[in-house]
């Protein structure tokens, strides 16, 4: 197939662009800060966690958002064989589930670990839960594996882009510049 121009694809709407390069933004600074609290020193161990916890609320807002802005402006359709837009779907899907479950776990898990947040140490969060040593292990563990669970989605992602660019060489990554 020929490479199509920026031009000849219809586009996600200029909120929902902006909107997932923010959250991409926000999970690539999250997610290593994530893996790197267990193995960083206890004077910093704290500042780890509150700008973990801080930036995953705001994911969880952003994606808020996001979920708004494509109930109010749909994704432009997706081109190819179906097999390949049902994938797609699915991917896009999952991300945005799991982007909502990731921090609303790691939210809960820490106030169930008996820590509140000061988001980004400033602004105090009110506590759905209590301290819960029954509960707190339960969402710590959703946290991970939506973790992992992201980071799967987001590899099939990555490689669906490198497909469309450089295999199949149409405009599809387009649709999100």
């Amino acid at each position: 197939m020929a490479h199509d121009s920026a031009y000849d694809v219809a586009r996600y709407s200029r909120i929902s662009r902006v909107l997932h390069w923010i959250v991409a933004l926000l999970v690539f600074l999250t997610w290593p800060m994530g893996l790197m609290i267990g193995f960083v020193k206890d004077e910093v161990k704290l500042d780890f966690y509150l700008i973990h916890e801080s930036l995953g609320f705001l994911i969880l807002w952003v994606m808020l958002m996001r979920v708004g802005a494509r109930l109010y402006t749909p994704a432009p359709p997706i081109q190819g064989p179906a097999i390949e837009r049902i994938a797609a779907h699915m991917v896009h899907g999952l991300i945005y589930i799991f982007l909502i479950i990731m921090p609303v776990s790691g939210f809960l898990a820490t106030n169930a670990h008996g820590f509140p947040l000061q988001w980004f140490g400033l602004v105090p969060i009110w506590s759905p839960l209590g301290k819960s040593a029954q509960i707190a292990p339960l969402l710590s563990a959703i946290h991970e594996w939506s973790a992992w669970i992201v980071f799967g989605l987001f590899a099939l992602h990555v490689v669906a882009v490198i497909f469309h660019r450089l295999i199949r060489r149409d405009a599809t990554l387009y649709r999100i510049l």
